[in-house]
């Protein structure tokens, strides 16, 4: 195949950086360029890896940055040293006094022996030897693999470029993409819908108390989170609308902060007193929401705490709750049930305002966006702030679920994440790619963070402390506080402020689980006592009031087993003294055919 390069487009690009392929080209808005060479860029703290990607037209050479939602052309090998590319979307951004090509959009043409012509570096090269034409450089000949051919005729679709807007009064600075903005860039522009805003919350420092909300903003390449604070908030908060497309600009680009952010962005945006919002009638160009949604039955390989988009049917709705925090705080939430055709279920959380507002009649198909993850009882969803839903939206995947539900779906038995309470005994997924080992734990310091640590680990039970395993609990809804006999015969809660004829028993125990590195001592509650004894633990106390050495073996007989073991590693203060503990959240008794499977396929990763 004869391999033709975009001779001297490069040294184009940067002498017109602030305009669309097609306002200085009169040729094909697509580019063949050759790859000199690739570096990861090493990611800095939750930052995505970027690769920095030296690209050549034959006569120069410059540097790129590869977009990140293109990161696996380079994690496959398919981009690598001498691989010629068609670059079809592509943005500059300053970078100190230099300017670097971000490569938004791109495909694998071919893959090449060496370097095709003598580049010279763009930066030092005159721009006078640049002809007004562009001329293709020197053929090569090289082999285009299978896996790696393009259709040429494939129609493109319209794609997002840097340009100025036509509108007079519009801004002065060049329309940049939302995956090209850093903090290294001062004059730009956004074109983009606020598909979420927030509410005016307030909020408490050490330096005082303030203010602030926040907008999703979105166009064709991405999204990233805006964040307004005090008196920027009654300047800016009414110029915002939900669904409604704007130029912002003179707004600054900061390192997102993961623990707020819900973008998939490396960077937010601070909106201060001197940025500009006009609101654009041209919404082209500008989707008004983009989903990546994920199967129910997918949730399991999602991390706890992870944002993400699902779309299912309401099977159960769930009323409105009152509950009250730990803070003291009255809160309110709706718990409903969504279903999809991967045939699970799992319970999805609404609260405060979202809770109340919700409206599901007849069964209606809900998009969510923005969703968290958690794994309370088993995987489950919960909205939050920035998080938006759609019923019954007009989008293909919507139309397929309604039409496979009303005539199949309805009738279908739905696997659930969930095991009903905040531990379970085997429900759920035991996930093996998160596997430990108990010495690992330790060394690791799980448990040092303020939210804790979740892990996964293979152990048999080595010994439990059989003078307690069970309490006498509350029989009140959702209290199960420790209750005490009183002169009377009757048992007293001071939380519920009531006394009841009987207790309610429930496994509260700590037992050894050592693997073939260490051991750890795990604490266990009800649901997990279940799965080991093989009983309630009001049937274990019956036991043990009839007949004491009956009871003590039945405990023993929980010894010496193995287990798949779903655990958290949390501090906490006892006496004046911080220790880690590890309490289990999900148990599952040993498959020895489905852990053989597991290990065969683990050997075959190594085969060669």
């Amino acid at each position: 195949m004869s391999i033709e390069l975009s001779q001297g487009i490069i040294s184009r690009i940067m002498q017109a950086y602030d305009k669309t392929p097609r306002e200085f080209l009169n040729g094909p808005t697509e580019h063949v360029l050759q790859v000199l060479s690739v570096k990861p860029v090493p990611a800095k703290g939750d930052q995505v890896q970027r690769n920095r990607l030296i690209i050549s037209d034959g006569v120069c050479f410059a540097q790129s940055m590869l977009a990140t939602q293109a990161n696996h052309l380079v994690d496959s090998g398919q981009i690598s040293k001498f691989t010629i590319i068609k670059v079809a979307n592509y943005s500059i951004s300053p970078l100190n006094d230099k300017r670097l090509i971000i490569l938004l959009e791109l495909r694998v043409v071919a893959q090449h022996e060496g370097k095709i012509g003598e580049p010279a570096n763009v930066e030092t090269f005159p721009s006078a030897q640049v002809s007004a034409a562009v001329t293709p450089a020197p053929a090569a000949s090289t082999h285009v693999p299978a896996a790696t051919r393009v259709d040429d005729m494939q129609q493109q679709r319209t794609r997002p470029t840097i340009s100025k807007p036509s509108n007079s009064r519009g801004p002065a600075y060049p329309i940049y993409p939302i995956e090209s903005l850093s903090p290294y860039q001062n004059k730009w522009t956004i074109k983009a819908r606020c598909t979420n805003k927030s509410d005016i919350r307030p909020f408490s420092t050490q330096r005082g108390d303030g203010k602030l909300f926040n907008v999703t903003l979105m166009d064709e390449t991405g999204e990233i989170r805006a964040t307004a604070f005090n008196a920027v908030v009654d300047e800016l908060y009414d110029k915002i609308e939900e669904g409604k497309v704007y130029f912002i600009s003179k707004a600054r680009v900061n390192i997102a902060k993961k623990k707020f952010a819900t973008s998939t962005t490396d960077f937010e945006i601070s909106l201060e007193k001197n940025t500009e919002i006009e609101e654009c009638s041209d919404q082209s160009n500008v989707p008004i929401v983009k989903f990546n949604f994920h199967d129910l039955s997918k949730l399991e390989d999602l991390e706890k705490d992870a944002i993400c988009d699902v779309v299912g049917i309401v099977n159960q709705p769930g009323d409105l709750t009152e509950l009250t925090s730990k803070a003291g705080k009255q809160l309110v939430k709706r718990d409903i049930t969504l279903v999809d055709k991967s045939q699970y279920s799992v319970r999805l959380t609404l609260w405060g305002k979202q809770a109340e507002q919700f409206v599901a009649e007849n069964q209606p198909v809900i998009a969510f966006k923005g969703v968290k993850v958690g794994d309370f009882g088993g995987r489950t969803l919960s909205m939050i702030s920035s998080s938006t839903h759609f019923v019954n939206p007009d989008i293909p995947e919507a139309h397929l679920l309604r039409g496979w539900y009303d005539n199949q779906g309805h009738a279908a038995d739905f696997h659930s994440h969930s095991s009903g309470g905040a531990t379970g005994g085997g429900g759920g997924v035991f996930r093996r790619n998160e596997l430990v080992t108990c010495r690992h734990v330790k060394d690791s310091n799980m448990g040092q963070s303020d939210s804790g640590d979740y892990f996964a680990c293979r152990g048999t039970v080595v010994n439990v402390k059989a003078d307690s395993v069970m309490y006498a609990a509350c029989p009140g809804d959702k209290c199960s506080k420790k209750v005490h006999e009183s002169p009377s015969g009757d048992w007293r809660c001071e939380k519920c402020d009531r006394s009841y004829p009987e207790p309610e028993y429930r496994y509260l125990l700590t037992m050894s689980v050592a693997d073939w590195t260490d051991q750890l001592w795990l604490q266990v509650f009800n649901e997990i006592g279940v799965t080991l004894f093989g009983m309630t633990a009001k049937a274990l106390h019956d036991i043990q009031e009839e007949d004491p050495n009956a009871a003590l073996d039945i405990v023993q007989q929980a010894q010496c087993k193995a287990y798949n073991f779903s655990c958290r590693a949390k501090q906490d203060n006892w006496n004046d003294q911080v220790r880690v503990r590890y309490g289990v959240n999900k148990i599952w008794p040993l498959e020895y055919k489905t852990e053989a499977h597991s290990l065969l396929e683990t050997i075959k990763q190594y085969q060669v």
